[in-house]
């Protein structure tokens, strides 16, 4: 039974490694997570049996309950609350991670295992309390505005200084509760105080660096158990969490030190004053640019999944395609309030792999683009980022679509961003403004057509 056992083991972790390859595209990524998904069904019964936890009709309960709350979950959930879902998850493997740290204390011997205990209940504490404030957040159930007060960097020092103190105390009195208690209170108080300075518009890197955070939290639970296909599994979420991470600062034009010890996201105000006017165009005027297009790049954002908009932008691809124009769509790294948002709403709607490029592969096309449709993106396509120096997103790589000839921005209403942030390509000469739902809109597009 041992070597079943540790051959399962190497199993599931084969799974992890072929899982998260396939992850890499959005052509393979269904079939990556149900791979992923298994090699951790294979990981979980082996690590039971092994322990001699549970019987297996208590394998088999579990895995029927949690199947069923987690289809449920998938189905029900709205796609504009995907973000929000993943935030949830980051934060549930957190206190998983918690938990399994406190219950390993009953068994724990050295040094080395009380410290893994340690790092997993503090990681394990500030990843929960930290997806609970994104989830807010991303939910506005909370401000999506930073929060931030008079040395609060001071108090955060204080946490971090309380926290390593009591950690140390418990290692040399792992007898005294009370040390452990303390260390799981103050990290549960750190993950909000390392959360509520960071804005909205900034939620795609937090959730990355959460997802990090929750494997790095498993990585050190595997320590504590001394179970090697959980340090197997934390690394690999650890390390591709900070790689998506290094990848979401690049595309916010931020360094990951800056993610992990500043308050970034902190509301700096602009003061510039936008010259020009707003030009509305109305769906029939809109339909006469389109039909005369040859090349049509379309650059969704978090208004497209607002609006429920994928399948008539589907659609409207088809009959372009049909009056044959080129279309193509930008998809910038942080478009959207989780990584590949668009790539997950674009997916559903059965859009073309091949015809989904990104942001550093449309920029030189741009040029070339007769019509640029702008689908309640706002941040990712401001040109403020390369021309207003006191801007708060300037340096942020973005799409160039006022590059194009003509830019049609779809929009409920000239509300700023989630950032907050005005948008100097509204009233650029070449822009248009469609105002109104983005379905709607591209539905009223789609009978011109027909």
């Amino acid at each position: 039974m041992d070597n079943l056992i540790q051959f399962a083991y190497v199993v599931s972790g084969a799974l992890f490694i072929l899982g998260l390859k396939q992850l890499g595209s959005p052509a393979t990524a269904r079939r990556g997570n149900f791979i992923s998904a298994t090699g951790m069904l294979v990981a979980v019964v082996a690590a039971l049996l092994d322990q001699g936890i549970v019987e297996y009709q208590w394998i088999l309960g579990g895995f029927v309950v949690g199947g069923l709350i987690g289809a449920t979950a998938a189905r029900l959930v709205a796609m504009t609350s995907m973000p929000e879902m993943v935030a949830l998850f980051n934060g549930f493997g957190g206190m998983a991670s918690l938990l399994v740290g406190a219950a390993a204390l009953s068994t724990a011997t050295g040094t080395f295992t009380l410290v893994t205990i340690v790092l997993s209940i503090l990681i394990g504490g500030l990843t929960f309390t930290g997806s609970l404030i994104a989830y807010g957040k991303l939910s506005e159930k909370l401000s999506s505005a930073p929060v931030m007060f008079r040395g609060q960097q001071i108090v955060n020092s204080l946490l971090v200084l309380g926290i390593v103190a009591s950690g140390v105390m418990f290692c040399l009195e792992p007898a005294n509760p009370q040390w452990l208690y303390l260390v799981i209170g103050l990290s549960l108080l750190f993950g909000i105080m390392a959360v509520i300075p960071i804005g909205g518009a900034d939620m795609p890197v937090v959730i990355s660096l959460l997802n990090s955070y929750s494997g790095l939290a498993a990585c050190a639970a595997g320590f504590a158990v001394n179970n090697n296909i959980l340090i197997v599994a934390g690394s690999l979420v650890g390390a591709s969490g900070i790689i998506l991470t290094q990848i979401m600062c690049k595309a916010m034009n931020r360094s990951l030190s800056n993610v992990l010890f500043s308050g970034f996201g902190s509301g700096v105000t602009e003061t510039t004053e936008i010259e020009g006017e707003i030009k509305p165009i109305s769906v029939e005027d809109a339909y006469y640019v389109l039909e005369a297009a040859t090349n049509v790049a379309i650059i969704p954002g978090y208004g497209m999944a607002v609006a429920q908009a994928q399948h008539v932008v589907k659609e409207l691809t088809e009959i372009l395609e049909k009056n044959g124009a080129e279309v193509n769509f930008g998809i910038h790294p942080v478009a959207g309030r989780m990584p590949g948002h668009m790539n997950v709403l674009l997916a559903e709607a059965d859009v073309p792999y091949d015809q989904l490029l990104e942001m550093d592969d449309i920029n030189p096309r741009m040029e070339n683009v007769d019509v640029a449709i702008v689908i309640g993106a706002n941040d990712v396509v401001n040109p403020a980022a390369r021309e207003v120096e006191s801007s708060p997103i300037y340096g942020m790589p973005v799409i160039n679509v006022d590059s194009a000839r003509t830019v049609f921005v779809l929009k409920r209403s000239m509300a700023s961003g989630f950032a907050g942030i005005e948008n100097p390509l509204f009233y650029k000469d070449n822009t248009r403004m469609l105002f109104g739902d983005a379905k709607e809109s591209i539905g009223g597009l789609i009978r011109e057509f027909g």
